[in-house]
Formats: C-alpha cells, structure tokens, sequence
C-alpha cells in the first residue's frame, strides 16, 4: 500500500504547479470587504459523517456554520464580520474588520484578519474545495482556520497581474498561566489566539502574492515570520521563533481542476522550550498536497466530479536536542471521493480515506466520510 501510495504521490506532485480554481467563488470572496449592498448577510455550513473502517459505530456533526454580516458605509469603508457555531456548541468570531479603499491599488485593513498562507486558509467554504474534510495539511501545519488580530495593506495590480497582502498580526501563544500551549502531535495548532483577549508580546509580519496572468492559473506564495507570544517575557525560553514558507497552486482547464500546496515552518529555540515545559514541540514542520478531480455536466448547474488526493505532513521533521523524533508525527493519506454539486453553493459529499504513518508495519486506518456543504 506504501509503494502505492509513493507512485500516486510521484505522479500528482508532478502537477503541483497547477490546480483548481474557481474564479467566481473566490471572486466573491476577495470582494466581501468592499460590498455590493448597503448591508449584506450570507454564510456557509458544513455537516458530516465520519465512520471508521470497520465500526459498527459512526458519527454524524454539525461541524460548522458561519454567519457573515457585512456593512457598506461608502464607497471606500466597509465592515466584514463572520460568526461561527462548531460542533453546535462552541461560538468563535472568525473574521471582524474594517476595509478602507484608500486607492485603486491599496487598501488598508484592521481587525480579526484570516493569515494568508496557503489556499483553505483564506478559501475554505465547504463547496470551494473537495472532500468532506478540509486537508489535514491546513490542519496540522498552517493551521487552518487561522486567523489573528492586525493591521495592514492589500491590493491588485492589474498591469502586472499581481495580488498583494501585507500585515502585522499577534502571534501564536506558546506560553500562558505557567504552562507550555505547542506540542509535537498538532504543532502550532493549540496556539492560535483567534482574538481571544490575545497575548502580544511581539509582532509577527505576513505577507502574500498571487501571480493570475495565465488563464485558469493561479499561484501563490507566502510567507510568516516573528515569535510566538508569553504571558512572562521574563522567562526566555517561553517562546519560540517561526518562519514559515508557503508555495500554492490552482489550475482549471475546461472541466480538469489540479490544485497543490506546500507549507515548511522552521521554529527555532525548541529545545530550551521543550526543557521549560515538558513539551514535545519540533523544530521543523511542513507539508504538501496535490489534487486532481475532473467534472462531469449534468442537468442544468448540476456537476458530477470525482477527485484524488494525495497528502503527506510532518510536525517533528527535523527535532532539536535530545528530543527523537516521533514517526507517528510523519503521516501520509491517500483520499479518493466524488463531490455532487446541485447548485451554485450547494453539494452532496463522499469519499475514502487512507490513513499512514511512517512507523514501521503500522497499520493502514481507513474512513469513509460522507457530508452536505453549503455556501450562500
């Protein structure tokens, strides 16, 4: 099954500079800051059912829905706000700020911001992408759904075909109330502060281009970098630095959509972190991606399309000190599905998992997943 998975995994990252795009969705999300309407309300959901290989015991969730209010004061000033329900019970904002078009080229904003790394960071409504679950690699490695407060600048240059993105966010929390946040399993994950009464103790700077001078074509390149965030700057070793590098791709011809990532973050000072809080934290994480589906038309805006995914991530690719590291955190997977879209917004999901690790003779965990994805 390995050497399977390998050959596949040859053959899609051989597509990695091309993959899916779909330009109206994401038309419609890089203009919700400047509004068509006085006041707008949309939103997207998500609901599944995972069932592993083997149980006679699924389970179904209403794994998200997010509520987007938005408000157009002029011209130039607009409000863009997102609220999210997880699991039924939790309640997050996702996104609050405010969008200033300070000129045809520039415009400047401020607020709880999405980090733009990656593609499901920024893009991640349940019918903009295939398969019932977002890619574990925007999971374990970006982390996805990540989003920070900050200020900063984004805009388009046309003549050049050159989308730009620059800010300075908060960080991750790394240490809070005496306690270690980062581990080795999920990497920055358990850091995200989401602008929960945020901890700044440094500012962290992201930043994006998007190259769409080729028709269907779509690439990307981003980057982080900055330290993560402590309660007590007097203890050095409470903190970490990040660097993160991300490369994305989107290509669409006709009805063949290829679509391929990959993120590397390096942390630095682990093993004085890892000694301060008994974690397991790597110093080196990344990941990759590479997908390819084909649509078949049906009736009206009806679209049969299947798709193949390919995903290998690391949160403890490289290790510092003493610390070995663990080949459980060295994960591949193999997802293969059918996505059934019945309406602008609106699709009927399944697919197949094939789960590994780079333990030797573990065993290959399968799942099928089957959901409904809406985005109006």
């Amino acid at each position: 099954m390995k050497n399977i998975r390998l050959i596949l995994a040859a053959v899609l990252v051989s597509f990695i500079g091309y993959s899916q795009e779909n330009l109206t969705n994401e038309t419609k999300q890089e203009d919700q800051g400047i509004l068509s309407n006085k006041v707008t309300i949309g939103g997207y959901a998500q609901i599944d059912y995972n069932e592993p290989d083997g149980s006679k015991v699924g389970k179904l969730d209403v794994h998200r829905m997010v509520f987007l209010f938005g408000y157009k004061f002029n011209e130039k000033v607009s409000f863009v706000s997102e609220i999210e329900y997880e699991h039924v019970q939790e309640v997050f904002v996702e996104q609050a700020y405010l969008k200033y078009k300070a000129s045809e080229n520039m415009n400047v904003l401020a607020g709880l911001m999405l980090v733009p790394m990656g593609i499901i960071n920024e893009f991640h409504e349940p019918p903009t992408f295939y398969g019932v679950e977002r890619p574990n690699v925007d999971n374990y490695i970006v982390p996805t759904t990540w989003r920070e407060l900050g200020v900063g600048i984004s805009g388009k240059f046309d003549n050049v075909s050159l989308k730009y993105q620059a800010y300075v966010f908060n960080g991750f929390k790394s240490y809070i109330d005496g306690a270690g946040v980062l581990r080795g399993s999920d990497g920055l994950r358990k850091g995200r502060q989401k602008g929960t009464e945020s901890v700044v103790s440094s500012p962290n700077f992201s930043a994006k281009l998007d190259y769409y001078g080729i028709s269907g074509l779509r690439l990307g390149l981003s980057g982080y970098f900055g330290k993560t965030q402590t309660d007590d700057t007097s203890i050095e070793a409470s903190t970490v630095g990040v660097s993160m590098i991300g490369i994305d791709a989107r290509y669409k011809y006709n009805n063949l959509e290829l679509r391929g990532q990959y993120i590397n973050t390096s942390l630095s000072d682990t093993e004085d972190y890892n000694t301060l809080t008994g974690k397991d934290l790597g110093s080196k994480m990344n990941g990759l991606y590479a997908e390819i589906a084909y649509g078949f038309d049906l009736k009206g805006e009806e679209k049969l399309t299947p798709f193949l995914r390919y995903e290998k991530h690391n949160t403890h690719a490289e290790t510092e000190g003493s610390l070995i590291a663990n080949e459980a955190y060295d994960r591949n997977e193999l997802i293969f599905g059918l996505n059934y879209k019945v309406a602008e917004g609106a699709a009927f999901k399944m697919d197949y998992q094939l789960m590994n690790n780079a333990i030797s003779g573990s065993d290959t965990t399968k799942q099928f997943n089957a959901g409904v994805a809406i985005w109006f």
